[in-house]
């Protein structure tokens, strides 16, 4: 679905719309904001719920240190929250 363009009103530059899932997105090329249809919020609300639940951080057993483990390899570097993929 493609929406009308927008111009930035910090800017004025015209908006890039990009999708984000299913939602359409506005996004400001100079990283003034994003503009988006309200009913779409609730979408983006509830993938960042499903984000941070798929995260099992939180819910991961802390194993028991022995002299013979070896550090696990570093997990690539995961943003704070999935909303803020919206600014990449």
């Amino acid at each position: 679905m493609e929406s009308e363009s927008l111009a930035c009103p910090r800017c004025g530059a015209e908006m890039v719309e990009r999708a984000v899932g299913r939602v359409p997105v506005q996004k400001c090329p100079e990283g003034h904001g994003v503009f988006l249809q309200r009913i779409d919020l609730g979408a983006l609300i509830d993938a960042e719920k499903a984000w941070h639940d798929s995260d099992g951080r939180h819910t991961m057993a802390i194993p028991r240190i022995t002299a013979s483990m070896t550090s696990p390899p570093p997990k690539p570097p995961r943003a704070p929250a999935w909303v803020a993929t919206l600014f990449d």
